[in-house]
């Protein structure tokens, strides 16, 4: 096998970090709109309103909703086949519980699509990609509230009929799984745990309510248009045991549970016993509606896409089969942000889904975020994130030529710099476009292009033959 010759090329972004024009046109705040920008080892603070003289980084983004036109025709000049990028919930129905939608918003989007198949380009949509709208949160409770459910479905029945010429690929919720995996799953679910709340019950019952609504997006969108391909979309952290001791192996297991316990359900359409034994080691209950077993049987996904960055070792700590991560790993180099260069583990990672699932996979995050610096002549050089990318694609090559791994096409993450998602930084740079911007937002927002920009195009342009730099 190679690569297919309508292989999908391209890069990713989301509207949150990237859009910006946070309340033009009639949009309503998102969960990310009152986030306050910080650093690299210092959480955000999450408002519960937008607060004058405090620094939101999504209320700017980098401003690609007054200039898509340029952004776009630079994804051209590098070839671009596809362009992923998630539309903002909120700028469709500002308060997310609205008949009728937003026509400012959805014009956008219509001019959007309408210059990315002026060069060729198709649309990759993420229908939910941390853009819960902030009302929905505050009204509701999140996807704690099973009533989110048809919110969400009547939100995607409105932009799968407005652009059902306009877009095949769809994903629903963007790294679904960390809603398991992280503390307070605000970006991933709009929650944040209330005092004296049974995390586990409000993890397993949102969870299941997303779920739900994904499965009916998938049989929504194929009733309006067959041609779709709704795919899920996980964070994959290809993980090792510590050592070759049993009890490490097991422990690589445990750490895995939460990610397959959501691919599981949305590629099965069932609760396989690694879920319940994953609802086990949480400790948590959640109710169904009698329904929503066939929902979830009827509407699995057409395709698995995932985010890879890193690889992670976990260890077996002994009393109740606990497990501990965070360890480095010998073998491996480490980026800006201490984490692991792993291309091979991208490899790995491509087996495992593709064996696991048999469903085409497509990798939609991949990159380096790395501090950028541009020289006195005004080139930026680089190079550290050309020989990232060509060792991961490398992978990727040999995921399909070597192991018959189905891929559908590879987007790189942040393929022009928008802000971290994380801290709201600028500095954490991942694009082939530079963008003059800093991390207390200022800057001019020219765009420049990177040493990276014209070795993707050489990508592109050979369908991933040419990886030389």
């Amino acid at each position: 096998m190679k690569f297919k010759e309508n292989f999908l090329w391209g890069g990713a972004t989301a509207a949150n970090q990237y859009e910006g024009a946070y309340d033009a046109d009639g949009k309503g705040l998102s969960i990310a709109d009152v986030e306050k920008g910080a650093r690299h080892g210092v959480p955000r603070e999450i408002h519960d309103q937008v607060y004058p003289g405090n620094y939101y980084p999504s209320h700017e983004g980098v401003d690609f909703y007054h200039r898509y036109k340029e952004d776009i025709a630079l994804f051209a000049q590098m070839g671009f086949k596809c362009f992923r990028m998630s539309i903002n919930w909120p700028r469709i129905f500002p308060r997310g519980d609205e008949e009728q939608p937003n026509e400012a918003g959805l014009k956008f989007y219509d001019r959007v699509f309408a210059e990315l198949h002026k060069y060729g380009i198709e649309p990759i949509v993420t229908l939910s990609h941390y853009e819960t709208p902030l009302y929905l949160v505050q009204r509701y409770g999140s996807w704690r509230n099973r009533k989110l459910i048809d919110f969400f479905v009547h939100y995607c029945r409105t932009v799968f009929t407005r652009y059902k010429d306009q877009v095949r690929y769809w994903m629903t919720f963007n790294e679904i799984n960390e809603t398991m995996n992280q503390k307070q799953p605000w970006h991933q679910a709009g929650i944040l745990f209330e005092e004296g709340e049974n995390k586990a019950d409000v993890v397993l019952q949102a969870s299941h309510h997303m779920m739900v609504a994904s499965a009916k997006a998938v049989l929504l969108g194929h009733d309006i248009n067959p041609d779709f391909k709704i795919g899920c979309m996980l964070q994959y952290p290809m993980t090792y045991g510590a050592t070759c001791r049993p009890e490490d192996q097991l422990a690589k297991k445990y750490h895995m549970m939460p990610n397959f316990y959501y691919g599981d359900v949305m590629c099965r359409g069932y609760y396989t016993n690694t879920c319940t034994a994953q609802q086990r080691r949480l400790g948590g209950t959640f109710t169904q509606d009698e329904e929503d077993a066939l929902i979830l049987k009827k509407g699995t996904v057409d395709y698995i896409a995932f985010s890879y960055y890193f690889s992670s070792i976990a260890r077996y700590a002994g009393p109740q089969d606990n497990i501990c991560t965070g360890e480095k790993n010998p073998y491996l180099e480490r980026n800006d942000w201490d984490w692991h260069i792993d291309p091979l583990g991208l490899r790995l990672s491509l087996n495992e889904l593709y064996d696991r699932y048999q469903l085409p996979l497509f990798v939609v995050e991949n990159g380096l975020g790395a501090i950028d610096a541009v020289r006195e002549d005004g080139t930026i050089e680089d190079n550290q994130r050309i020989a990232f990318l060509a060792a991961h694609i490398k992978a990727l090559k040999d995921a399909v030529e070597l192991d018959d791994v189905d891929v559908i096409g590879y987007t790189s993450w942040g393929c022009i710099d928008i802000i971290s998602v994380g801290t709201g930084e600028m500095r954490k740079r991942y694009g082939y476009i530079y963008v003059d911007k800093d991390d207390e937002g200022k800057g001019t927002l020219e765009r420049k292009k990177k040493k990276s920009f014209d070795w993707y195009k050489k990508v592109i342009a050979s369908n991933g033959e040419d990886l030389s730099y």
